[in-house]
């Protein structure tokens, strides 16, 4: 699956949800219909400015749509999405690792559903 694809899907999900025609969201995202239909058949690459119109449309922060995609390619790949939480260092050690030298993941399902003002 091409990220374009699972973006497209995802937004395309989204609008169905709310139960908005592609119309009602082209025009409050400022974006032609025809354009908003390319990008969620998969077609069209949207820019990041597009996303964000679109997504403020849907009233859907650009992180969870950007996590729901995640999970969708590595369903698709089959590789499992990090937990949260820290990644040891590359190099086993004998005492317990200290939390000062391990490396940060972020897991953006702790910011799925979060709005900002």
């Amino acid at each position: 699956m091409k990220l374009r694809e699972a973006v497209g899907e995802a937004l395309r999900r989204r609008r169905q949800h709310q139960g908005r025609t592609l119309r009602e969201v082209a025009e409050a995202a400022g974006v032609s219909l025809t354009y908003l239909s390319e990008v969620e058949r998969g077609r069209k690459e949207a820019s990041s400015e597009v996303l964000e119109a679109v997504c403020a449309a849907l009233h859907l922060g650009l992180a969870e749509l950007f996590f729901e995609v995640a999970e969708t390619l590595a369903v698709a790949e089959s590789v499992p999405v990090p937990a949260i939480g820290f990644l040891a260092p590359s190099r086993p050690r004998a005492a317990a690792p200290d939390r000062a030298t391990m490396a940060p993941v972020l897991d953006l399902r702790a910011f799925a559903g979060r709005r900002t003002a």
